[in-house]
């Protein structure tokens, strides 16, 4: 049998509002999509319709997802990994290898025996499974963020998901912290 190699990545880690999202799957390398690539070198457009392709084709994927509270109460990279173990743990399939886009590795997948976790920089450009799993967070992430701003118009969130813009800047300086932003992150 073959060995079920995963790839996972997380998206809204510098951002100022909202949750950290992070993907995990598992796709066989020849049902990848031409053209994949890290999910910030694409169009909002190209990542919505690999977005489709990718996960009719996926054998397995999860995403995790730790709210603002968490990272202001444990820290940014420490909310991240819990997300990326959240997406492991939720995947359907267990894979033998796992590929994580950066230097760090969740700690509670370093404990799993039957597991090879590869933690690889620039991952979600160098590796396309990873580049995947780059899509599927960035996509989950900014379809929440969207559906955030109904909630919370004021904030302009539909346009810039969370991040650090000028205008986010401006809105967070003029109406103060709303529930979904990261209390802890300085601007």
């Amino acid at each position: 049998m073959a060995l079920q190699i995963c790839g996972i990545d997380e998206a809204g880690r510098g951002c100022l509002a909202g949750p950290v999202v992070s993907a995990a799957i598992i796709i066989d390398k020849n049902k990848i999509p031409l053209g994949v690539k890290d999910s910030k070198k694409l169009t909002e457009g190209k990542r919505k319709e690999f977005y489709a392709d990718i996960l009719s084709n996926a054998a397995s994927y999860s995403v995790g997802i730790a709210s603002n509270i968490e990272i202001d109460e444990m820290n940014i990279l420490n909310a991240a990994m819990l997300s990326m173990e959240r997406a492991f743990y939720g995947l359907a399939v267990k894979p033998d290898i796992v590929i994580i886009d950066g230097p760090a590795v969740p700690k509670n997948l370093l404990k799993l025996d039957s597991l090879k976790v590869i933690p690889v920089i620039k991952a979600d450009e160098r590796v396309k499974i990873v580049s995947c799993a780059s899509i599927i967070a960035k996509v989950f992430r900014d379809d929440l963020m969207v559906s955030l701003d109904n909630k919370y118009p004021k904030y302009g969130l539909k346009k810039h998901k969370g991040y650090a813009t000028k205008e986010h800047k401006k809105n967070l300086l003029k109406y103060g912290f709303s529930e979904i932003h990261r209390k802890t992150f300085k601007f």
